[in-house]
């Protein structure tokens, strides 16, 4: 099963942070937010990621074409040019995609320019900003038991979130950013079945959010993993503090890994 990671998008309202670098690339401690979900996924064994590029896209391409030299100590003998690395990481068994997908491409524009690399049956996707101390295995069962095209991990969060209206699991509406909010939102980590491939197009105008999950709602085909754990996301800058102090005096209850 492949794992669809969103990372093209503007991030704009952490304007300062990503002049230079697309949001995924925002560190938490010494390393890009992506990384961190990379390995939230990984912890369950799920090694391969599709990386979908837009906006500086070329800032990942360069981190992980150069990843082993960024994230190791190394030594090099200068007369040569040879490097012996002196790491021996946990991720070597990653395999990473990174497609370019647009820079204006909407989500579901951009889950269907990947498709030819998904496996035949089930896949996942989440956004390139969001972490949590959910168990994958368990949202992957959920989805399989079932048999409908798309699952939403709904977490809770403040009221500044879109919000997910569900009756015993399946989703019955979808409110983007009420001024109000006393139930669940999207929190990303979903899975879909590969009919979802049929809804979609590669136009850039293609949402996910916006039409695609509307449509798949009203056909009852979409259903909600209740995460009752943690989960936050880097949307603003007090989410960047937060985020690095929980990291930085090992409170981070993403790492569990």
């Amino acid at each position: 099963m492949k794992v669809i990671i969103l990372a093209g998008g503007w991030g704009t309202r952490l304007s300062r942070r990503t002049e230079l670098i697309p949001k995924p690339m925002v560190k938490i401690g010494n390393t890009p937010m992506i990384w961190h979900i990379m390995n939230i996924y990984s912890k369950f064994g799920y090694n391969d990621f599709i990386i979908c590029l837009g906006v500086k896209g070329e800032v990942i391409k360069d981190y992980f074409y150069n990843y082993e030299m960024k994230n190791s100590d190394f030594a090099i003998d200068l007369s040569n040019n040879n490097v012996e690395f002196l790491d021996n990481r946990q991720e070597t068994n990653w395999r990473v995609t990174l497609v370019d997908t647009g820079v204006n491409t909407l989500k579901g524009g951009r889950i269907k320019r990947v498709e030819k690399y998904l496996d035949p049956d089930y896949n996942m996707v989440t956004y390139g900003d969001g972490v949590a101390d959910i168990n994958i295995n368990e949202l992957v069962e959920f989805h399989k038991s079932h048999g409908k095209i798309f699952t939403i991990t709904g977490v809770h969060a403040p009221a500044r979130f879109g919000e997910l209206i569900e009756k015993n699991g399946e989703l019955i509406s979808f409110k983007e950013k009420p001024q109000t909010s006393v139930g669940l939102i999207n929190g990303g980590f979903m899975v879909f079945n590969n009919k979802f491939l049929d809804y979609i197009t590669p136009d850039e105008n293609c949402d996910l959010e916006y039409g695609i999950l509307d449509e798949l709602t009203a056909k009852g085909e979409v259903m909600v993993y209740k995460h009752e754990g943690n989960w936050a996301c880097m949307d603003h800058e007090r989410d960047f503090d937060y985020l690095n102090k929980l990291w930085n005096n090992n409170l981070a209850f993403w790492k569990i890994w």
